[in-house]
């Protein structure tokens, strides 16, 4: 039996026709995919491969799932050549940076939660841990962040000297440490807890403020300083 084409659907099944008439939050998911790819391949319509590719991840499925995907995973997708992997990844990228856009409106140094919003999304999906740091002047305003390092599978590797030379070529008065655990689990380990109280005793003798240490998880966070641990 022959596949059926996206040219051979009844206009109110093609995701172009659908989303004209009934605005796009009437559309599956795998139809709003299908109008990024545009078409399909020999043997799948462009539906078919957009739901085919929302269900390939082993663990995380549907849009969620794209998240987790790189060039080089897409590609091994039947039908995806690295067009249609590049326009995925565009697009979760370009999800990422409106949900950073938008966090980052929002963004107040005093409040964890604020500050665990503004990252999230930059780290949540990563398989290697990233330690960032934000900088804040005296009068508690952003000066910059800067990526201090990327770890392993399951470890970054964070010197104090590191960071504090980032901090002074700053003129920072005070710090906020941001990292993931890819695990998902944002409970701090044991050297997490040691190298950030170092940092904290290290940064109050120089008068450069360690106000917290937020570790992210999957859709999920801890604050050091909230739990008393800094």
């Amino acid at each position: 039996m022959n596949k059926l084409k996206i040219k051979e659907m009844a206009n109110y099944e093609k995701p172009i026709e659908k989303l004209l008439e009934s605005g796009a939050e009437k559309l599956s998911d795998a139809e709003l995919l299908a109008i990024i790819l545009r078409s399909g391949s020999r043997d799948m319509s462009v539906i078919e491969m957009s739901q085919y590719i929302l269900n390939d991840h082993p663990i995380y499925k549907g849009l969620h799932g794209l998240n987790y995907r790189n060039i080089k995973e897409l590609t091994e997708i039947p039908g995806v050549g690295k067009v249609k992997a590049c326009q995925i990844v565009a697009l979760t990228e370009i999800s990422r940076r409106m949900s950073e856009r938008t966090s980052k409106d929002k963004l107040c140094f005093d409040s964890s939660e604020s500050v665990a919003d503004y990252f999230m999304e930059q780290v949540r999906y990563l398989t290697k841990e990233r330690v960032y740091a934000l900088f804040t002047n005296t009068h508690n305003d952003y000066i910059h962040k800067v990526l201090l390092s990327e770890g392993s599978l399951d470890r970054s590797i964070l010197t104090p000297r590191e960071l504090f030379i980032e901090a002074l070529k700053a003129d920072a008065a005070s710090i906020i440490l941001i990292h993931n655990h890819p695990s998902g689990n944002p409970e701090p380990s044991d050297m997490d807890i040691v190298v950030t109280k170092k940092i904290a005793s290290l940064g109050n003798e120089i008068s450069i403020k360690l106000l917290d240490h937020i570790i992210i998880g999957d859709g999920t966070y801890i604050s050091m300083a909230a739990t008393g641990l800094i």
